[in-house]
């Protein structure tokens, strides 16, 4: 493979003027030069990118014609890339069908098609019925993406939802799929989330209030007018977000209300869709449950009763209360129990010990129990939802950064494992090229921070290889160690492609979740800078051969290195960066500030919290020093990081550092998680690549 790249060019670029607001808070005083950057019409922008003020659009195009000058000698490489990655997908992709009754329900694309297309087949054999057409759909639009596409208990309708800004307001539809026809019944501005009750005439829906907030759960009846339908729990805590569920078995729909670290559930029985939610047990502080069903009992995993690494207990149907929660399965630390699925017979649980995941079947009747689990020293495992209540068959996926997706059924009685899929890679993959290791990198407070490798058997770890170092570390989220067609681009090209698992994430536990965050947090950005020394100290790579990046609060995190370590680092690619994290955690008006409190702290009422933030935020700490070069990406309609973060971020870091370039590229129809279309997302993917070989070029 080609090592072709393309150096960053010189190019002027955008000053946006200065224009001091100055705010005080607990005796400090905040200066914010470029507070004009967030437009006075955010929330109207924000349904509408058009609607953005002429000033602020102005400079946001300004600074996207900068990047491009910049970057304008990628151009053939970007493309390139773009190629290569797209020739790694199967265009003609498929689900793999689940069953449900009659009907055998799947995904798929067609060769060009941007977007997947809902088909079911009956399981008695007979012809393909398309349910509803993605490309279709999206066809003369800029941005466009489903939230799901659920169909009713009698399999007559479909509801879905679509947003077609980025905005993550979602409109949603029903269709009669007997009948070929869409109905009239269309709520807009929703969470996208949609679950029928099992008359399959009612379904339940929650409304995105003026603050993006999900927080009402309505209920509509098909055929009547959206005025006349039913508010059936509305959440007063603007730090609580609201979804909505059902179990697998069917009986319950579930409206669950949580934060980062507390939930609580509340039930209605599907089959009388007009009574009232029965709570599950009230919510405690930084006590998390979810429930599954079976029988008369529900299963609730939780941390409650000091689980930290989280427990399974049972209790009535009839009397769900805490008093009456027995233990079936008992916390065991460092056994991370991640999620539950309960069928007719069997308990199923994802969990992870010693930084790898793991399957394990519970028979439900003498509570016999075994585990499904790989060899590899890095792998990814996942449980793949169905339909169906009474089976034994489950179905779960596998990978591994060198070996690609696979998709098995398990009977949980004979535990006869069949393979369904397996992912085809058109352009050509041999596992046998690359090698996949981990790594442990040391932390000054005595801690070890997973690192897992990937690179091709032939690039050598003399300290000549480039790395490109991916972090994220918020919310307890894990990245897990799976295969991507992706990387192999750079990494074909005599990259090392890491991923560090930082604290913040739960990869080693809650314990690792707990310890990067709020007054911990700082522990997340040292551990990042730990893998990176490590990588040098160890010969993969050396100091300035290293591209960082991560996304959203992975862009919080980029920031910060960037302030601490920069010089470490060839580059830094933050995608969507949460970067001005006081300011945003200041503004209880902002979509998402009330419910992330508890993962960073509360700077309005908490002084401690208020210097901690203070002390990291990577707007508030850019120095007058030198960076390395900074690759930013955001959207324009983005409600979770307002594109005003990463403005205001790049236009300080140019006004005040030194080194460089500091770029923008702001996506004008996308929103947090960029393009929609399959193919228009791996254009992004290309500009970040191409990024990283021109700041870090392999030798030779």
């Amino acid at each position: 493979m080609t090592s072709a790249h393309a150096p960053l060019a010189p190019a002027a670029a955008p000053t946006p003027a200065p224009r001091d607001t100055t705010r005080f808070l607990h005796g400090v005083e905040i200066h914010d030069e470029y507070a004009w950057l967030r437009a006075d019409n955010w929330q109207e922008a924000m349904r509408d990118p058009s609607r953005l003020p002429t000033e602020i659009r102005t400079h946001l195009e300004a600074e996207n014609r900068h990047a491009e000058a910049v970057t304008a000698a990628a151009a053939t490489l970007r493309e390139q890339l773009f190629e290569e990655m797209k020739g790694r997908i199967e265009q003609d992709d498929s689900s793999v069908p689940a069953p449900d009754g009659a009907w055998a329900y799947a995904a798929r694309h067609v060769t060009g098609g941007q977007h997947p297309i809902h088909v079911r087949t009956p399981r008695d054999g007979g012809a393909e019925q398309i349910l509803l057409d993605g490309d279709a759909r999206a066809a003369g639009k800029s941005y466009f993406r489903l939230s799901g596409v659920v169909h009713s208990p009698d399999h007559r309708r479909i509801a879905w939802g679509a947003d077609e800004t980025g905005s993550e307001y979602f409109t949603l539809r029903v269709r009669d799929v007997e009948r070929d026809v869409d109905l009239d019944d269309v709520v807009e501005e929703t969470g996208g989330e949609i679950v029928w009750a099992a008359d399959g005439e009612t379904f339940f829906y929650v409304r995105v209030d003026e603050e993006h907030r999900p927080s009402r759960v309505f209920r509509h009846r098909l055929g009547t007018p959206l005025s006349e339908d039913v508010l059936v729990y509305e959440e007063a805590d603007p730090g609580f977000f609201v979804g909505v569920g059902k179990t697998l078995s069917g009986r319950f729909v579930v409206i669950s209300v949580h934060d980062h670290e507390t939930s609580e559930v509340h039930l209605i029985e599907a089959d009388d869709p007009a009574a009232a939610p029965r709570m599950v047990a009230p919510r405690l502080t930084a006590e998390e449950y979810d429930v599954e069903h079976v029988g008369e009992s529900l299963v609730v995993l939780t941390n409650g009763g000091g689980a930290e690494d989280f427990h399974i207990v049972t209790t009535p149907v009839a009397a769900p209360g805490r008093e009456n929660w027995r233990e079936l399965v008992p916390h065991v630390p460092g056994r991370l129990i991640l999620s539950q699925t309960a069928y007719r017979d069997h308990l199923v649980r994802l969990e992870r010990v010693e930084g790898l995941p793991r399957i394990v079947v519970r028979r439900l009747a003498d509570g016999a129990e075994h585990a499904i689990a790989f060899e590899e020293e890095a792998y990814s495992l996942g449980l793949l939802g169905g339909f169906e209540f009474a089976t034994t068959s489950i179905r779960f996926s596998y990978s591994s950064p060198t070996t690609p997706a696979r998709v098995y059924d398990y009977d949980m009685e004979t535990r006869e494992r069949v393979l369904r899929k397996e992912q085809k890679v058109p352009s050509g993959h041999d596992p046998a090229d690359y090698v996949t290791t981990r790594v442990f990198a040391p932390t000054a407070d005595g801690e070890t921070v997973p690192v897992t490798l990937l690179r091709r058997r032939s690039t050598p770890l003399d300290g000549s290889a480039p790395v490109l170092l991916y972090g994220y570390g918020a919310y307890g989220i894990s990245i897990p160690a799976a295969f991507s067609t992706t990387v192999l681009s750079l990494v074909d090209r005599g990259f090392v492609h890491a991923v560090a698992h930082v604290r913040g994430g739960k990869d080693k536990g809650f314990r690792w979740y707990a310890q990067g965050r709020r007054e911990h947090k700082t522990n997340t950005f040292d551990d990042f800078v730990a893998a990176a020394r490590h990588l040098i100290a160890t010969g993969v790579t050396r100091a300035g051969r290293i591209v960082a990046q991560g996304g959203s609060a992975g862009g919080m995190l980029m920031g910060a290195i960037a302030n601490r370590a920069g010089e470490l680092f060839a580059g830094v690619v933050a995608e969507v960066p949460f970067v001005d994290v006081l300011a945003t955690m200041c503004d209880p008006t902002l979509p998402l500030t009330p419910p992330e409190w508890p993962e960073w702290g509360n700077p309005i009422e908490d002084e401690a919290a208020f210097r901690t933030i203070l002390g990291y935020s990577p707007y508030d700490n850019v120095e007058a020093k030198p960076y390395p070069p900074i690759l930013a990406l955001a959207g324009v309609s983005d409600p979770r990081v307002t594109y005003w973060e990463p403005a205001k971020w790049i236009a300080r870091l140019r006004a005040k550092a030194s080194g460089g370039p500091f770029l923008l590229h702001t996506n004008m129809g996308a929103g947090h998680g960029g393009a929609s279309g399959r193919f228009d997302r791996l254009k992004e993917v290309a500009e970040i690549q191409a990024f990283a070989l021109a700041v870090a070029p392999p030798e030779g």
